[in-house]
């Protein structure tokens, strides 16, 4: 059974990173009765978060749909990242609504990527409905918000129209909404929105060729490759015969299967109408922004634009002394193969050929250090490189991407940060004291002085520090900003690390590895408390005499020695140095091993 467009609502759920977008996904699920009673989803949370990485980081790395059915409505919901790094995943979403839903904590109001997101979606003219979430907060500010997104549309908006957008509240993991403050005991206001205040999809039904917009892929075992998109015109039917516009090339492909989403699953068609968002598979030709066609002369849509990357970063073989002892993907072939499959989905990077690897370009630092967390989980085994800034030439002047930063800390640490963003030349914008006490600052800051700079703030601010950014233009360069770092403890022997040499190492800095574990001559070891870098023996094992002293005899206290995370890794790096990246292990090291061949290097010397 087809379903009259009219019947059908197509909405993106956008929003600040934790202003509770997928909490509210859960509550429109179950409360749509989309589960039984008593299926496994009634009692999970973010279910619409299925990765391990968006469970672990408490973020939606990659956009989802779902469908719900209400008072004889399909209501297609899309569940989109708020951080600005996935903006490509939001960009070629947005294409299959036709409305959203903009959630904003009660507290916090509109932030940077409140601000990203409700401009992407305004530039695409989809109707926004507003959700004030989180109203049950000690600190929500109701009326202040309210005035603030009002703000926020009066900068947006590209016609009047969309200053004309209604407000609701909710409490989404209460599962509450109203149009009041005054909360019902469900969602049925919300339902109510999506079906009155988002319109109907804008298609041609009865169109004689049909049209396809691919948005997305998904694959699996059993089928392969899936093609998920809205169609914009006329019908689908399984066993069609269609044809793929690519912007260079037009191929030939047949619908094996066509599929409806059905709550978190797809349920098989036969056919499909315009106004729908559906599954097609069969078509392997296809990728994200081709458009998937019927009839003698078949027209392409227009396809999905995306902004340019701004960090790239260097990743190709792992070429350590220890490299094929822990990854089952090893080799330049492999790594390629796997970038080349992210780039059919993750269609915000670009890749090019760089030596014996591969320049990965994308959004930012979680973009890409989310991308090598999972080729990292897959078996690979791989070396990245500091990442780089993505300069544009624009008018014939060298151009570097800046961004608006937004952070939020308790008064105790604005010296910390006002110290930290003074040395990256980091402009203020604004200052300003919120409802719960904290100081608010809005900066203008390079991304290139942005690199690490979330790892130092955490540590000034005893984990407390709040921030975000979103891109905000270009400028023309000035100077390239320079991270400052003391030095590296380096290995200077191969072999394994003991705790008597470590012992007598962690007097000169700061240790990252443990005893009892392989390291390798040119492996940084810790960082120096010096401006330099220095080379030292800890493979060096106590030697054994006759002679006896009480403070030979002493048992050896260690320092904890810190473990660094991948981002923390990946910010640590200077250009000369790598990070050696294993299933097991993350190891940092001196691009050149030898000691005596680096410092040659350093010193201007051909080696």
């Amino acid at each position: 059974m087809t379903l009259d467009k009219d019947k059908i609502r197509n909405v993106a759920i956008i929003a600040h990173v934790d202003h509770g977008k997928t909490t509210l996904v859960d509550g429109l699920l179950k409360q749509s009765h989309t589960f039984r009673d008593n299926q496994a989803e009634m009692q999970q949370t973010l279910i619409m978060d299925s990765g391990d990485q968006e469970h672990e980081r408490g973020i939606t790395i990659t956009a989802k749909q779902t469908c719900v059915y209400y008072n004889g409505y399909k209501i297609n919901i899309i569940d989109t990242p708020g951080h600005a790094d996935f903006s490509g995943e939001v960009e070629r979403t947005l294409n299959m609504a036709d409305g959203v839903l903009l959630i904003v904590d009660a507290q916090e109001g509109p932030m940077p990527q409140t601000k990203f997101v409700l401009s992407k979606a305004l530039s695409l003219k989809l109707k926004p409905v507003v959700i004030i979430n989180k109203i049950d907060k000690p600190a929500a500010r109701i009326d202040e918000v309210k005035s603030e997104i009002e703000s926020l549309f009066l900068e947006l908006a590209t016609d009047e129209s969309q200053l004309n957008y209604p407000i609701y509240y909710a409490i989404a993991r209460e599962g509450k909404a109203g149009k009041t403050t005054a909360l019902d005991d469900d969602l049925h206001v919300i339902f109510d929105a999506i079906i009155n205040d988002i319109p109907a999809p804008s298609v041609k039904p009865d169109a004689e060729n049909a049209q396809l917009l691919v948005a997305a892929l998904a694959s699996d075992n059993y089928l392969g490759k899936y093609c998920i998109g809205k169609i914009f015109a006329g019908k689908f039917k399984k066993g069609q015969t269609v044809k793929i516009l690519q912007r260079d090339a037009v191929k030939t492909g047949k619908i094996e299967n066509l599929f409806t989403y059905k709550g978190l699953g797809r349920e098989e068609v036969l056919e499909a109408t315009a106004g729908d968002i559906v599954s097609i598979a069969g078509i392997a030709e296809a990728s994200i922004g081709d458009t998937i066609a019927t009839g003698e002369k078949p027209e392409a849509l227009p396809t999905i634009e995306l902004e340019a990357p701004t960090l790239s970063i260097y990743i190709g073989p792992n070429t350590s002394p220890l490299k094929g002892r822990e990854g089952e993907f090893t080799t330049s072939r492999q790594i390629a193969e796997r970038l080349n499959k992210e780039l059919e989905t993750n269609i915000a990077l670009k890749i090019q050929p760089d030596g014996l690897g591969y320049k990965v370009s994308g959004r930012g630092e979680l973009h890409l250090s989310v991308l090598i967390e999972t080729m990292r989980r897959e078996g690979y085994e791989l070396e990245a490189g500091r990442p780089e800034v993505v300069y544009r030439e624009i008018d014939g002047k060298k151009q570097e991407p800046i961004e608006s930063l937004t952070v939020e800390v308790s008064p105790e640490f604005v010296g910390a940060v006002s110290q930290e963003l003074g040395i990256r030349k980091a402009e203020m914008k604004s200052q300003e004291l919120t409802t719960t006490g904290t100081t608010r600052f809005v900066y203008e800051i390079s991304t290139a002085a942005l690199i690490g700079l979330r790892n130092n703030l955490l540590t000034a601010t005893k984990g407390t520090v709040i921030m975000s950014s979103i891109p905000s233009g270009y400028r023309p360069l000035e100077g390239k900003y320079r991270p400052e770092r003391n030095g590296a403890l380096i290995a200077s022997e191969s072999g394994v690390s003991t705790a008597y040499a470590l012992d007598g190492a962690q007097a000169r800095g700061i240790l990252y590895i443990p005893p009892q574990v392989p390291v390798y001559q040119g492996m940084i070891v810790g960082l120096s408390n010096k401006k330099d870098d220095l080379d030292i023996n800890i493979c060096r094992e106590k030697q054994l005499t006759n002679m006896r002293t009480h403070a030979s005899d002493g048992a050896i206290q260690l320092t904890p020695y810190t473990q660094l995370s991948l981002e923390q890794c990946l910010d640590f790096l200077l250009d000369d140095e790598l990070l050696e990246v294993t299933p097991k292990s993350l190891r940092l090291r001196k691009r050149q091993l030898d000691p005596i061949k680096r410092k040659r290097e350093n010193r201007g010397y051909s080696s």
